[in-house]
């Protein structure tokens, strides 16, 4: 115990894994703790243990737990750890691990880690492998169609480019044509207006 005037220091520090998943073929896990402990009087602290589902929170270990079959704590120095046995899904919350040393009057001799996120994984049906299966080739088959009408889509932009290229092109041509004619004509109505020579008229008369 301290002495009477001297100052309660003790200062304790939780560290947790944020994260813990768990196959869905395992009975057991064990979540670690780690605590440092700085001006604590050198006892075993108590080693405290709950966790948080959905919905409520429940005490599972305070320092005795509430059901020894289901939960076991081992205590190796500054290490701690929570078995959970008969492991299932419903075992899925946040574990948090709590240090005190109860003699202390120091604000910072009891603490708490940050929490451990456990999770177990539902054991995958057959019919979810097929679904699975059977969404990846509706994907592939998917792809190919859209790529297929992209394709379609593409040439007939293509197609239907060329084909107003060419009707413009016979278009000018026959523009063209039509300008040349014009031009010939009016050569030849030229050439048959012009005044006759006396000569000509000669070659006629004869």
């Amino acid at each position: 115990l301290f002495s009477t005037g001297t100052a309660d220091t003790c200062q304790v520090t939780v560290t947790q894994p944020r994260f813990q998943e768990a196959d869905y073929s395992a009975h057991t896990v064990s979540l670690t703790c780690v605590f440092s402990a700085s001006g604590c009087f050198p006892s075993p602290p108590e080693v405290l243990w709950f966790r948080f589902l959905t919905n409520k929170h429940e005490d599972l270990c305070t320092p005795r737990c509430t059901d020894h079959q289901k939960y076991e704590v081992y205590i190796s120095e500054n290490n701690i750890s929570l078995q959970i046995n008969d492991l299932t899904v419903d075992d899925n919350a946040v574990y948090i691990c709590g240090i005190a040393f109860s003699y202390s009057s120091s604000p910072y001799s009891k603490q708490t880690g940050d929490g451990t996120v456990l999770t177990k994984a539902e054991k995958q049906h057959s019919n979810g492998k097929l679904v699975f299966i059977f969404m990846i080739i509706a994907s592939s088959l998917l792809f190919l169609y859209s790529t297929t009408v992209f394709t379609f889509f593409v040439i007939y932009k293509v197609s239907l480019n060329i084909l107003n290229n060419l009707q413009k092109i016979s278009s000018g041509r026959k523009i063209f044509q039509a300008i040349a004619q014009e031009l010939q004509k009016q050569k030849y109505v030229e050439h048959w207006q012009q005044p006759v020579s006396i000569d000509v008229l000669k070659f006629m008369g004869k």
